[in-house]
């Protein structure tokens, strides 16, 4: 099973395996990472799943939709060029070991 690996803010490193298919957020959520909110159930209406996306992987995402980029307006830490919605990112082979990185804060 593919992983993800999320840095939080102090530099901890925390893997999880994530099946194909599932977000990153649902990921995250499940395994009850602190840092991640998915307040909505990874519905596009909350910005509490923002995470900034390593360089290494940026490239290999398809681009924010529409919708995503005008959540990413309403994310309560600073938007970056790498900022993303984990709910909008599912993990496939070509993103294996994927690293994001949380913000300070979600909401």
């Amino acid at each position: 099973m593919p992983d993800a690996t999320f840095v939080a803010p102090d530099g901890s490193r925390t893997t999880i395996d994530v099946a194909e298919g599932n977000s990153l957020m649902l990921a995250a959520v499940f395994a009850n990472l602190r840092g991640i909110e998915g307040i909505c159930g990874g519905c596009l209406s909350c910005a509490t799943c923002h995470v900034y996306v390593d360089p290494r992987f940026a490239a290999l995402l398809p681009p924010p939709s529409p919708d995503e980029a005008r959540m990413l307006e309403h994310v309560a830490d600073e938007r970056r060029p790498e900022s993303r919605l984990s709910c909008q990112i599912e993990m496939r082979e070509a993103i294996a070991g994927i690293v994001v990185h949380l913000p300070g804060r979600q909401s």
